[in-house]
């Protein structure tokens, strides 16, 4: 059946797979990501499906599923039915407009982050210079933080989104893109940074909460759910 249809390709991301919105009622963490990977595999089975990780972004997730504590048996299903492979970094061109539209980007973000940096300096100069004391009741106890070390602390917090938040800050994340394009497939995220940079680049997106049901409905409209049957493709796939 697979031969008979056109290929298609997404490359997923690390948000794909931790996001709470791929999750159903009462579903773990490595529930959901079994459930994701049967339909990844039988998309791959019975409809020419293909899903790509650049090496960056598998490694990024691996530490993340170590840190859930997932079965074992998780990473060889991903290593199974999604495909490893690095992006052309030398064939893949990438118009020039796109760089002038990040220095344009990040240049407006630096400027923006000065002035966060220039409010918390100002906000500091307020205190009284009695609340910078880390012993202000002079009772010998030192509290955790002073005024200043909270100012500072919703400085980092506000300076940190206001660089990072909605932009491409990573090489996992250049690499997507870069994958995406060289195969002509689809982005896979919850990341918003990469979804306006996917646009930017001219690729397809699906929201990462979104690729599961995907998945339902392409396995469904082509009847390929009666030809699996009551077994899963991820079993299919390891009796071969």
């Amino acid at each position: 059946m697979s031969g008979e249809l056109p290929r298609q390709r997404f490359v997923l991301d690390t948000s794909l797979f931790i996001t709470q919105a791929i999750r159903e009622e009462g579903e773990t963490v490595e529930d959901a990501i079994v459930r994701l990977l049967d339909l990844v595999a039988t998309a791959r089975l019975e409809l020419n499906i293909s899903c790509y990780m650049p090496p960056s972004i598998h490694d990024e997730l691996g530490t993340m599923l170590h840190e859930q504590d997932v079965d074992e048996e998780i990473f060889s299903r991903l290593d199974t039915w999604v495909v490893r492979k690095s992006p052309d970094r030398y064939g893949v061109s990438i118009p020039a407009v796109i760089v002038y539209n990040f220095i344009d980007e990040m240049s407006d973000r630096v400027d923006r982050g000065l002035r966060v940096s220039e409010e918390a300096l100002r906000e500091v100069e307020r205190i009284d210079p009695a609340d910078l004391s880390t012993d202000p009741d002079g009772d010998g106890r030192e509290e955790y933080m002073t005024e200043a070390d909270r100012v500072l602390s919703n400085m980092r917090d506000k300076y940190r989104r206001t660089l990072r938040q909605g932009v491409l800050d990573s090489r996992e994340d250049f690499d997507l893109l870069v994958l995406a394009r060289e195969l002509d497939a689809g982005v896979v995220t919850e990341d918003r940074g990469i979804i306006s940079w996917a646009d930017e680049f001219g690729l397809r997106y699906v929201r990462g909460g979104q690729f599961p049901t995907l998945l339902e409905e392409y396995i469904r409209a082509t009847g390929a759910d009666k030809r699996v049957g009551g077994n899963s493709a991820s079993d299919e796939g390891r009796d071969q």
